[in-house]
């Protein structure tokens, strides 16, 4: 018997047609066998055996009062929070990095706000954002906002927080079509906003040599790949005003332009980040992270592409993750779906991140090595 064999050249799945010319049945087989073999092996190798499947869905009813669940790939519903306030407006021109995400998607999530893209016009960034009862987002704008009963960094600000890159997708009032939600007006009263989160292949954690020209590496279950190079390495604490709602060592946000770092306990203000080269280079707001201590840019190995908007640092991977007391579907999501921080001081253990609250312009001067934990929600090696 012979059959088409799948193999992955240059990450691309083709077909080896099958022999017939010259060769036994036993030796076709044989030979069937090597190259799968090596089709199976090629595909672990490179990091990418593992196919992207559904995690969960988020539902926020735009009625005030309704609640906000969540169904998990099981089809167990959860109640995390009500509509208290829909949005009257959206915001035009958004934030900067807004704009590298995709419309119809999840460009920001954080402990305190989740931001929608709608569209991105003459190059700037429409968006809308779903936020706690007690925030502190300026980049969600007046009005643009759907406010729910959720505390900052719980429910979909922390176990159930969708990463950048998560589908919305919309049920009109009236009607049981799902559509993407795009457009420059937020959604109607009776409106339903669905969050679709896909479990992608994730490094389990990416290693940064905190040092210009220092590595930034991407290591998978069976692999490792160099995602990145430092261009101006972290020194300092600053006041991310989110970072109140985050505990030490924990991630306070993510968008296509951005990863928030806490170094201070939760009630206290207190942070850096790490952006990318476009970013700074291109991004009137980030002007400031040239000659400041408070931001850690990375930029691409080849010194050329796009970071902003990149997976896996920017885009499709980072989020808060439970706090204490939250709970996902088993131990393995409650514990791993989470992205943590660990740092080397001169060249050390690997330790905690240092407790420091406020501005402290060297304090993190010391740090010759960031190891950022990706979140994950099966044991290593399922």
């Amino acid at each position: 018997m012979v059959f088409p064999v799948p193999f992955l050249k240059n990450n691309r799945r083709i077909i080896i047609l099958p022999l017939t010319h010259n060769c036994s049945e036993r030796s076709k087989t044989f030979i069937y066998l090597i190259i799968f073999s090596a089709a199976i092996f090629f595909t672990a190798c490179t990091g990418q055996a593992y196919a992207d499947y559904f995690l969960y869905e988020i539902k926020v009813p735009v009625t005030a009062g309704e609640d906000v669940t969540v169904k998990d790939f099981e089809g167990r519903e959860y109640k995390i929070g009500k509509v208290l306030k829909l949005p009257t407006a959206t915001r035009w021109p958004s934030y900067t990095a807004s704009a590298w995400g995709k419309p119809a998607e999840v460009c920001a999530s954080a402990v305190n706000a989740i931001h929608i893209l709608l569209s991105v016009e003459k190059g700037k960034g429409r968006t809308m954002s779903i936020i706690p009862k007690e925030t502190i987002a300026p980049a969600a704008g007046p009005g643009a906002s759907v406010i729910i009963s959720t505390k900052a960094s719980e429910g979909i600000f922390g176990a159930w927080a969708p990463p950048v890159g998560s589908e919305v997708k919309i049920i009109q009032s009236g009607s049981s079509a799902v559509k993407p939600l795009t457009g420059n007006m937020p959604p109607k009263a009776g409106d339903t906003l669905i969050i679709t989160v896909i479990q992608r292949d994730l490094p389990y954690m990416v290693d940064i040599e905190n040092k210009p020209g220092g590595r930034v590496t991407g290591w998978y279950r069976r692999s490792c790949i160099q995602i990145g190079r430092v261009i101006k390495p972290i020194a300092g604490t600053g006041r991310f005003e989110g970072t109140v709602f985050q505990n030490i060592g924990r991630l306070r946000a993510n968008h296509c332009g951005v990863i928030d770092f806490s170094t201070s306990p939760r009630g206290i203000v207190g942070g850096f980040q790490i952006i990318p080269w476009d970013h700074a280079l291109k991004s009137k707001e980030m002007q400031g992270a040239w000659d400041m201590t408070q931001w850690l840019i990375v930029g691409p190995s080849d010194g050329r592409t796009m970071m902003g908007g990149s997976f896996p640092l920017f885009k499709g991977a980072l989020v808060p993750g439970p706090q204490a007391g939250e709970k996902l579907w088993d131990v393995w999501s409650t514990y791993g779906r989470k992205t943590l921080l660990l740092v080397r001081i001169n060249g050390g253990a690997w330790q905690h991140v240092p407790d420091i609250e406020g501005r402290k312009d060297f304090a993190l001067k010391d740090i010759t090595h960031l190891k950022i934990y990706f979140p994950f929600v099966k044991e290593q090696g399922e």
